[in-house]
């Protein structure tokens, strides 16, 4: 029986796949650096890292205006053809102060999982000062995704089942504890007022996390106290407002008794503006000498009203 003829096979060209080198396969397939415009690009969503016109972000704009940007940012494409910044967003915003269109991105196609643990490593990394409030919802945001993927076990080469951590990993990425980590979350339950106290170094992490589980409503009365009376809890008043929470006690009236209560080692302090005092001193005088000096000319000056005094009484 005659052989059928062989029609309509490809014969493979030099170009194909089959005689392409591994090292060109690499670069044909690596994410390569391209020139986004600005104006294309949006925030990552729910941020958590503010972008402040500090002295850091001075001297990167003035680095961006002189030699440009050195290190791509990451974006991610979205569904209506822009693109959301991964990491990067000072980057982007140095770029908007020097009027430049565009800047230059590796895109990566992540997941919000993804996108989210990246978003928040690199900014951990490289940031130098960073707010309580930015690490607090920073480590909510990682912690949540982290869960979410220890949730699939194609991600290492063991299941990672129950015994999965994701506080346990996050410490280990970071320099907080499991411990501070957990507290800096409990800061993303306090109303923005109060949170705006902490990154002010008005409250310590501490009273802060006993205050974040009194609730939104016992949260304004306390705050509404500490404007009206210009004063902050300590750390055991902050306990003792839990406390009564917890058995559902705390009011106006028991938040009121207790802030109404002196600290321990509490001693009044009088302030007065150093600029209504500094042309009695050279600009070197240390606080220590200016409170010296005040105290010997009250003292000088009590003298001289108690001998008017007797001088009058004659």
């Amino acid at each position: 029986m005659p052989r059928e003829k062989l029609t309509n096979i490809k014969i493979p060209s030099l170009d194909d796949d089959i005689f392409v080198s591994d090292e060109k396969k690499a670069i044909d397939t690596a994410e390569k650096i391209i020139q986004v415009p600005l104006d294309k690009i949006d925030d990552f969503k729910n941020h958590p890292f503010h972008v402040r016109e500090d002295a850091e972000m001075l001297d990167l704009i003035d680095s961006v205006a002189r030699i440009g940007v050195l290190s791509p940012v990451i974006i991610r494409p979205k569904s209506d053809g822009r693109y959301e910044m991964v990491a990067g967003h000072r980057r982007k915003f140095a770029c908007l102060k020097n009027e430049k269109n565009t800047i230059p991105c590796q895109i990566k196609n992540l997941n919000d999982d993804e996108a989210t643990i990246i978003m928040v490593d690199t900014n951990l990394r490289q940031r130098q000062n960073i707010l309580p409030s930015e690490k607090a919802f920073a480590y909510r945001m990682l912690m949540d995704a982290m869960k979410r993927q220890g949730q699939r076990n194609d991600l290492t080469s063991d299941p990672v089942g129950p015994k999965f951590r994701a506080n346990e990993e996050l410490s280990k990425k970071v320099k907080d504890s499991t411990t501070q980590i957990k507290r800096f979350i409990r800061l993303t339950y306090l109303n923005d007022e109060l949170l705006d106290y902490v990154d002010d170094n008005k409250i310590a992490l501490r009273p802060a996390v006993e205050i974040s589980y009194l609730t939104q409503e016992e949260q304004s009365i306390l705050l509404l106290y500490m404007e009206r009376n210009d004063c902050t809890p300590s750390h055991d008043q902050a306990i003792r407002m839990r406390k009564l929470h917890d058995t559902d006690q705390l009011n106006e009236l028991s938040i009121k008794n207790i802030m109404d209560e002196e600290k321990p080692n509490q001693v009044e302090k009088f302030k007065i503006s150093k600029k209504r005092i500094e042309r009695f001193f050279s600009p070197k005088t240390s606080a220590k000498e200016i409170e010296n000096e005040i105290e010997k000319a009250l003292e000088f000056y009590q003298r001289h009203k108690n001998r008017i005094k007797n001088k009058d009484a004659r």
